[in-house]
């Protein structure tokens, strides 16, 4: 289970990026301002989920409570593809530890402000 170590944006000029190769169950620790990157270099889809475990419920303004305890799907990310996820948008299932599943192959990165 490696931990996908985040990269600091702080300050001016370039950086060397932090890649991480997802093996299934992979943890990461979410600060405001996150942003994570999934890349898939395999030949395949994979379809990830991005799940805190403290997360079961979350209030929905205008609709009631939402179940979050099953993680959220990210979709599938087709083979050479990646995509980008602002983690302050899904905040509601960053609770407790943080970990991606089903992601083995993908690569990780994780900027962070």
């Amino acid at each position: 289970m490696p931990a996908i170590t985040a990269t600091s944006m702080g300050g001016p000029g370039p950086r060397v990026l932090v890649q991480t190769t997802l093996n299934g169950t992979d943890s990461l620790t979410y600060e405001r301002g996150d942003v994570l990157m999934l890349r898939n270099p395999t030949g395949s889809a994979i379809t990830p989920t991005i799940d805190g475990d403290g997360g079961t419920t979350w209030p929905g303004p205008g609709i009631g409570t939402i179940t979050v305890s099953a993680g959220l799907s990210l979709g599938a990310i087709a083979a050479g593809a990646g995509i980008v996820v602002r983690m302050d948008t899904i905040n509601a299932y960053l609770q407790g530890t943080i970990a991606i599943t089903s992601g083995s192959g993908l690569v990780g990165t994780l900027l962070r402000g």
